[in-house]
């Protein structure tokens, strides 16, 4: 649906509307030659067919077995057992299965007749190739607790599948209805049948196929003739590299591309500039992700509560979603927002106000000096916040929080790291504050929440200094085995009330996804995985 500056104001008091989509464009592997076809199409009156797309890097790698590729690319070159969809789990690859009674036994049949884009059939046989391939490289994929439970995998025969559990798993389906890791791969493209070190061809059994590429410059995909679904309506799709925001605004609008998709590739100023556009039109997804801040509880400021609950309550949420963000996103009162589930369980916010935020801080010995900066013992309440470098937002809410915090008496530096340092440095608990978000459907609460046991991302390493944090990580393995709703449900109501009185995430706004394209475009729509473009479902009239 299209967003008009009417329901944009609305959103700005509070409501965050899903916007249903639709992308055109003509494609080529050149710029001149996409532009022309698209010149060509409209005079001619003919439906278009090809589509022009962006992205602010390139593809990378598309190996659906590891963590490098772009999601979009691989969610259309291959296809997983199941899919996740609005209404549930629907067959994908595999037509239907059944679970045993105790939970530990999942039997796939496997849709026949469907073969990889190569013509090679993908039958169960396949799909094994694929899970030991996966299973090769098991550690590098715990981050998922069902490959910590997975005992086993088989293909009895070429229609059928199976997975056996150590013990019952909740969220099985949905970990395997994710881009990655588990998309099938012809096997023919496997090394040795293995993937883990790379792989000689990007070959599946989705809607398109990779045709041609240029690093840096970009990508085109074609329709798959072997797909088993329905033809998707758009025959070719180009993506044109354009790492500048503006630029790539600038191409929207001169017809260079026909659509731009993702939350961090349209910002929230140029979005308001095109609600009462007739030419293009806006789209916005429910709450996607929260932006957060994690503090580390093992340094030693960050150790205390007090300064933790502190800056909760010093944070102005409201100002950062209407001066930063516009509205657009809106503020964030817990980790996980209240629309995903389980997550419903009737949290207190913390309330902005800077006079409690004070009154915490002087109970707890950090008082004012002189210099009308806060010290306890001789020691300044003195902070670090680590941003990516590469996001124009995270500085600015860093600059905007340095100079609120200071207002308290408390000193922050800000640094920005390029995106692999800010990532590795997070992940090993090299800092006091870090910008992060948390994983998005489907991945939260349960894969986010699991992977907080493990040194995954900075969650693990700023855990640590948490008195109830061995508290926190039995329950969260209860939750993931647990076979009783209502259990899982209290379980979830315990780690959730923890983490927000523990105050060690500092909640900002909550993201959603964003499009802007040309209003000739029909029939896209944000699905159920954020980092999914769904352009199977995108057509021209």
């Amino acid at each position: 649906m299209k967003i008009s500056r009417r329901n944009f104001c609305l959103l700005m008091a509070g409501a965050c509307c899903t916007g249903v989509l639709a992308a055109c464009g003509s494609s080529s592997s050149s710029t001149a030659s996409s532009s022309a076809a698209s010149a060509s199409a409209a005079a001619s009156g003919e439906v278009r067919d090809e589509l022009i797309f962006v992205n602010y890097r390139d593809i990378r790698d598309l190996n659906p077995h590891l963590y490098a590729g772009e999601m979009y690319a691989q969610s259309i070159l291959y296809d997983t057992l199941v899919s996740i969809t609005a209404d549930g789990y629907e067959g994908c690859l595999a037509e239907s299965w059944d679970i045993s009674e105790d939970g530990r036994t999942y039997t796939f049949h496997i849709r026949p007749n469907v073969l990889f884009s190569d013509g090679e059939k993908c039958d169960a046989n396949a799909i094994l190739a694929n899970f030991n391939a996966i299973l090769e490289n098991r550690e590098r994929h715990t981050w998922l607790e069902m490959m910590n439970l997975l005992v086993g995998v088989s293909a009895p025969d070429e229609n059928t599948f199976v997975i056996e559990m150590s013990e019952p798993y909740y969220p099985m389906l949905t970990e395997l209805g994710c881009i990655r890791p588990f998309a099938m791969i012809s096997p023919s493209c496997m090394i040795n049948g293995s993937t883990k070190d790379g792989v000689n061809g990007h070959i599946g059994t989705g809607p398109y196929v990779l045709t041609d590429f240029v690093t840096d410059e970009y990508a085109v995909f074609e329709r798959n003739e072997n797909y088993w679904g329905k033809a998707p309506a758009i025959r070719k799709i180009t993506v044109k590299v354009i790492p500048d925001n503006q630029t790539r605004i600038m191409a929207l609008e001169s017809g260079e591309i026909d659509l731009i998709f993702g939350k961090n590739m349209i910002d929230a100023d140029a979005i308001s500039q095109y609600l009462d556009s007739d030419k293009f039109t806006v789209g916005l997804s429910d709450p996607t992700s929260t932006r957060h801040i994690v503090m580390n509880t093992t340094r030693e400021i960050l150790g205390d509560p007090a300064v933790r609950k502190a800056l909760q309550h010093a944070t102005d949420r409201q100002t950062i979603s209407d001066g930063i963000f516009y509205g657009l996103e809106q503020p964030a009162d817990t980790l996980y927002a209240t629309t995903v589930p389980y997550c419903n369980v009737g949290l207190k916010p913390y309330e902005y106000s800077t006079e409690t935020a004070a009154q915490i801080l002087d109970e707890a010995g950090w008082v004012l000096g002189s210099d009308k900066m806060r010290a306890k013992d001789g020691r300044q309440l003195a902070l670090d916040l680590l941003y990516n470098s590469d996001s124009v937002t995270e500085k600015t809410i860093a600059e905007y929080l340095q100079s609120e915090y200071l207002k308290l008496g408390i000193s922050m530096t800000i640094h920005g790291e390029e995106e692999q340092s800010y990532r590795d440095n997070m992940k090993a608990g090299n800092f006091d504050m870090v910008f992060n978000i948390c994983w998005g459907m489907p991945y939260d609460p349960q894969s986010s929440l699991a992977a907080m046991r493990a040194p995954v991302y900075g969650d693990y390493a700023a855990q640590q200094g948490l008195e109830d944090k061995a508290e926190i990580d039995e329950a969260i393995t209860k939750i993931l085995t647990s076979t009783d709703e209502n259990e899982r449900q209290e379980l979830y109501k315990s780690v959730l009330t923890n983490l927000h009185e523990d105050a060690m995430y500092l909640p900002l706004t909550y993201e959603c996804n964003k499009a802007l394209y040309t209003s000739a475009l029909h029939g896209v729509h944000f699905g159920t995985d954020q980092y999914d473009v769904p352009f199977a479902d995108m057509y021209f009239e």
